[in-house]
């Protein structure tokens, strides 16, 4: 059974979506968080790490304010982040209290996790707050962040933590049973096992149409495509159950599991792979991208058929193949403007070792 490695995992990241943490009225609902402070605490007494990724803020917020929709100027997001986040933070605290457990809010942006100190400064806050036995709750700092909210959503950033530590398992709960095909149709049908994303998949996800959430089942497809290319499993359950956690981690067929592959990219390539805002692209021709692809090789200047954007020595691009498909990324020995001139000989565009296949 592929979820019989899931009763090994030491080290959990869940993430809380809006939608499980607010009620009708955008408010918080402390009996819907009370059950899932309920289920974390139940996983560090069997002596698992829980790291907890909290949406919320911004719908609390708006329940504070007032408000009827997810506002759109970034400004009154902030606002409504800046209200939520410490109500939110009070109400995990007084929770997790009762477990005798303590909290510590970590708030991140895009910044952190992208420049390559802060971002191993962030892996040892979490891992020092984890061995102390503290439940770290991460969240977006929205209240500052400020290109358009920045992650673009929380199942994004919960499978970058996921990456970051790394973690065992990764768990988004939500207000589904999981990836259901024919949503909203007589004969609806939760999928439980997905062994490789494809386009069929994708068809099945959507956006969402809540007012206070962001992304919805589209979001959680594009971070599974991440967790599964580290070798992170990942699991879509319903936050509204009361033992979706203990079920997951039990191996039990609770909600849609992602298969990972083989192997965990280590550090420094899931770093170059999913935590930059590529600068620029580079199209190789077909020789060039099987070379990187199939057999493991460095990016030569004849490979490269077009480089595309304005980009620096350092810089990580996307490397694309003659369609423009995305397919693997990688750090720059040259700036765009070398590469343009089409100069260089004898030396390596993209070193193997500062590249990923994706």
């Amino acid at each position: 059974m592929e979820r019989d490695a899931l009763k090994d995992t030491s080290r959990v990241v869940v993430k809380f979506g809006t939608g499980i943490l607010t009620n009708r009225s955008k408010q918080i609902d402390p009996r819907q968080i009370e059950q899932l402070v309920g289920q974390v605490a139940a996983q560090r007494e069997a002596g698992r790490e829980v790291i907890v990724v909290s949406s919320g803020a911004v719908g609390a917020g708006m329940g504070v304010l007032n408000m009827a929709k997810r506002p759109t100027d970034l400004s009154d997001l902030q606002a409504c982040a800046a209200v939520g986040q410490s109500a939110l933070m009070s109400t995990y605290t007084e929770l997790f209290a009762k477990h005798n457990l303590q909290v510590a809010q970590v708030l991140l942006t895009h910044d952190d996790l992208e420049d390559k100190d802060r971002h191993l400064n962030a892996r040892n806050t979490l891992v020092s707050l984890l061995a102390k036995g503290v439940v770290p709750i991460v969240n977006e700092n929205d209240a500052v962040s400020y290109t358009e909210l920045k992650f673009g959503d929380n199942d994004w950033l919960a499978s970058l933590v996921a990456c970051l530590l790394p973690a065992d398992l990764l768990i988004i709960l939500t207000t589904v049973d999981g990836l259901v095909e024919n949503f909203g149709k007589k004969n609806p049908r939760t999928i439980s096992v997905v062994e490789k994303i494809d386009a069929n998949i994708q068809k099945l996800a959507g956006g969402t149409l809540s007012a206070t959430a962001v992304g919805g089942m589209d979001a959680k497809i594009r971070a599974a495509r991440m967790t599964a290319r580290t070798g992170i499993p990942l699991v879509i359950a319903s936050g509204k159950k009361k033992r979706a956690i203990a079920n997951v981690v039990d191996g039990r067929e609770e909600g849609t599991f992602f298969v990972p592959r083989a192997g965990k990219l280590k550090g420094r390539k899931r770093w170059i792979a999913f935590f930059h805002h590529p600068k620029g692209a580079l199209w190789v021709d077909d020789g060039a991208r099987n070379a990187l692809r199939d057999k493991g090789k460095s990016l030569l200047p004849p490979g490269v058929s077009q480089c595309v954007g304005e980009f620096s020595k350092g810089d990580v691009v996307r490397i694309c193949d003659l369609q423009g498909t995305e397919f693997s990324r990688g750090i720059s020995r040259y700036d765009a403007d070398e590469i343009r001139a089409r100069k260089l000989k004898g030396v390596e565009i993209i070193h193997r070792d500062d590249l990923v296949i994706l």
